[in-house]
């Protein structure tokens, strides 16, 4: 089964370009890859664009021609439901690239009777496939054939016909070299022209011996292909595992310890499903449907790996924040009806084991639950950890995440981030920084020029009415940030203060204007 010009139909898809092939409003358009053209829309070939040809070639031979970046992701990702309307009729496909998939015609050959009713089975199944990225649908067209191997039944869907069995070698024959390589890109496809080999018969008549001692194996199969001889059996992916699990209850519960109670099998199916393939959940999507049509959705994240009481739990605890808690006008107004389990992060059994002595235990486990019911009652962001980030001031290398989020930094700690503090890290950080005063011996403001040098060193740090003597101090640490745009430049100039307690501060003089402030303290 081919999808003619499937990178162009999955860009315009995701850019939300009008004209995607197949439509009656089609424009000419071109996918670009490397600033060079990977696929293009039939109206614009009828142009003079072809696959290989530059940007600005492109554009020239067809000045209306829309350009699009390609994204693999999207082609990939609005394909998937088209392979599963495949699966439907025939397991076992084989998806060579998004848009181009192949399976098996002789199980479902002996299913529905014939080969003519497996491709209207097929066209059917695909027909009906919710092939669309977001609320617009897409057109889809797809063109299937049949043939002896892979190459042979690909080109036959490029024509929509069934070669019977045992003359694909014919219908191949007349076919140009070419076919082997669509890209163009081939050194055995340019060799092959040289030679004066035009089409794949005239390839396919060689002695294949002589073809391997020439071209060596990449040349002996391109000849088995062109010969129709391509005996490779299919690489079929293996059809993801179900392993959602839905609980449907039948008159409507409206009673929190009701619903619990019924769902604790419905948990022990999930959790054993998943083990049954080597796995444990530790983030799980909860969905709890009611009579009328109300929903909840909400993503459990688990320190550890979730257990069959850990389900139950976020089920009770899920129910007791919707049905109870919050406005009354968002409670739901009918009993539940349907549960849903659907595993979001799963990680190999075994990995989060508890060591023999010591680990994680009873203690971190009541605590880990304390944190994961308060988030039920007050929001998602009302329990914050810690996480180290990137930058060069303490406030921007420390960040809050709510708890069981995934600490992603925003910047790579690793980076060399030049003009950072030197250790140790301050040990209680300031947000918002306090405005201070720093002053030297005379009682004036201690300044700093444009190359960071200070006249005058610090004496005194004025903190609302406290004045504290200076007796140490380092820097300054000066750091110019964004110096090329006006409206972002800051240039901030950073000293470590010691008093005469033995406290140790760090300030901070923002230029132009030598504002001070306090920004952490140290241990």
């Amino acid at each position: 089964m081919w999808c003619p010009d499937w990178p162009v139909t999955a860009a315009c898809a995701d850019a939300g370009t009008p004209g995607t092939p197949g439509t009656p409003d089609e424009a000419p358009i071109a996918v670009l890859t490397a600033n060079r053209v990977v696929a293009c829309s039939h109206e614009a070939r009828e142009s003079g664009v072809r696959r290989g040809l530059r940007r600005r070639e492109a554009q020239s031979r067809c000045p209306e021609l829309t350009v699009l970046p390609r994204n693999e992701a999207a082609e990939a990702r609005l394909f998937e439901p088209i392979v599963l309307a495949l699966e439907s009729i025939a397991p076992g496909v084989e998806v060579t690239r998004p848009g181009l998939a192949a399976i098996g015609m002789r199980g479902p050959t002996r299913y529905f009777g014939s080969e003519t009713a497996v491709l209207h089975a097929l066209s059917r199944a695909v027909g009906a496939a919710p092939a669309q990225d977001g609320p617009k649908q897409l057109a889809v067209t797809a063109l299937i054939g049949v043939g002896d191997g892979s190459f042979a039944a690909e080109q036959a869907a490029r024509q929509g016909i069934i070669v019977p069995a045992g003359e694909s070698a014919g219908f191949l024959a007349g076919l140009p070299v070419s076919t082997l390589d669509p890209s163009g890109d081939s050194p055995l496809i340019d060799l092959l022209r040289r030679l004066g080999l035009r089409t794949l018969g005239a390839f396919a008549a060689l002695p294949p011996g002589e073809v391997h001692s020439r071209f060596g194996p990449d040349g002996a199969w391109a000849h088995r292909q062109a010969g129709g001889r391509d005996d490779r059996p299919l690489a079929a992916r293996r059809p993801p595992a179900e392993l959602v699990a839905t609980l449907d209850l039948e008159p409507p519960v409206d009673r929190i310890d009701t619903v619990a109670f019924s769902a604790r099998a419905m948990a022990e199916r999930f959790i054993a499903d998943l083990a049954g393939h080597g796995l444990a959940c530790a983030c799980l999507e909860l969905q709890v449907i009611t009579e009328n049509g109300e929903e909840a959705v909400r993503r459990w994240r688990h320190a550890g790996v979730l257990s069959t009481v850990d389900v139950v739990d976020r089920i009770r605890w899920q129910l007791e924040g919707w049905l109870r808690g919050g406005d009354r006008e968002h409670r739901p107004t009918g009993g539940v009806t349907r549960l849903r389990l659907v595993p979001i992060e799963t990680v190999p059994l075994g990995v989060h084991q508890q060591a023999l002595w010591g680990g994680s235990g009873a203690d971190d486990e009541r605590a880990h639950r304390a944190l994961a019911r308060v988030q039920t009652l007050l929001g998602h962001g009302s329990v914050l950890t810690p996480m180290i980030d990137g930058g060069r001031d303490p406030l921007q290398r420390t960040r809050l995440v709510p708890w069981g989020d995934t600490p992603v930094p925003e910047h790579s700690p690793e980076q060399p981030w030049p003009g950072h503090l030197p250790a140790p890290a301050p040990s209680v950080l300031i947000d918002p920084p306090r405005p201070v005063r720093v002053l030297d011996a005379g009682g004036r403001p201690v300044t700093v020029d444009d190359r960071g040098v200070v006249p005058q060193p610090p004496a005194q740090l004025v903190v609302g009415n406290e004045a504290r003597a200076v007796t140490a101090w380092a820097g300054p640490w000066p750091v110019d940030e964004r110096w090329w745009s006006p409206d972002a430049a800051t240039r901030v100039v950073r000293f470590q203060l010691v008093d005469v307690a033995g406290h140790a501060y760090l300030v901070a003089c923002s230029t132009p204007g030598d504002r001070w402030t306090l920004t952490a303290t140290y241990d």
